[in-house]
């Protein structure tokens, strides 16, 4: 019971910022696995089991408020699809131990990079569509590969590339559902045809993943207040501080200081 409050409250926190935000639940949620030494294969499905739900009442809410793209949705899904089926693929072929220390780095990488936007303005010009593509697939990929990465990388890019924020956050967290729906199925078909040898450690995380999903389904509705209450650039720094101090504690843990 103590984990799943605790991993609750992780969920709950996480998809505050989420909603608010288009990014950052996936990533706060597999930092956290992995500082509880969860392997990065199953820190990623456990954080994309969750998201199915999460996301599916984030995704409505800004339905409901008119926050979507639908012209950018359609272009950003395949491309995201594909790369998270691929980066599933990938991250299940390795052993834990093997890849946790480029997952970790690639956390620290996208704190710093969230530190980093926190203190721009982001400018509000129509997205080159051309660019879409090649964002959404490597968003897919270091999403699934990464444990989180789809709201962080296509959120920040899209409003690098001039994207209005209510219709970058909105369209982003809408499309998550789907990839978070591919991601899933995907990491099921590795289990199915026997290509992800170290699945069945799965099992021992339902009560983590049970605790992330109640978190952040109760807390999808308080987005949009968090919006007004917070200021983005506030939210920004907490979040990005958070990843890059607990991916700087796992980097300590695999050198040894720890």
């Amino acid at each position: 019971m103590e984990d799943f409050i605790l991993f609750a409250l992780v969920g709950f926190l996480a998809q505050v910022i989420d909603g608010a935000l288009g990014m950052a639940y996936g990533v706060i949620c597999s930092t956290v696995l992995l500082a509880f030494g969860v392997p990065p294969a199953q820190a990623s499905a456990s954080a994309h089991a969750a998201e199915l739900f999460t996301t599916a009442a984030s995704g409505s809410a800004h339905l409901y408020h008119r926050n979507i793209d639908w012209k950018l949705f359609w272009r950003l899904i395949p491309f995201g699809i594909a790369g998270g089926m691929l980066g599933a693929f990938v991250v299940t072929s390795f052993d834990g131990d093997q890849v946790k220390p480029f997952v970790t780095a690639y956390l620290a990488v996208i704190g710093a990079w969230l530190l980093y936007r926190s203190f721009h303005r982001i400018p509000t010009n129509p997205v080159k569509l051309r660019i879409v593509a090649p964002l959404g697939a490597t968003a897919g990929f270091l999403d699934a590969a990464g444990g989180g990465g789809w709201g962080p990388v296509a959120t920040t890019g899209l409003l690098g590339a001039g994207g209005q924020p209510r219709f970058v956050i909105g369209t982003v967290n809408a499309s998550e559902f789907l990839i978070a729906l591919s991601v899933s199925l995907s990491f099921l078909a590795t289990v199915l045809t026997g290509h992800w040898e170290q699945a069945g450690d799965f099992r021992d995380h339902l009560t983590s993943i049970g605790g992330l999903i109640t978190g952040g389904v109760v807390a999808a509705p308080f987005a949009g207040w968090v919006v007004k209450a917070l200021k983005e650039k506030t939210l920004l720094r907490l979040v990005g501080s958070l990843i890059t101090l607990l991916a700087g504690y796992q980097t300590l843990e695999l050198t040894g200081f720890l």
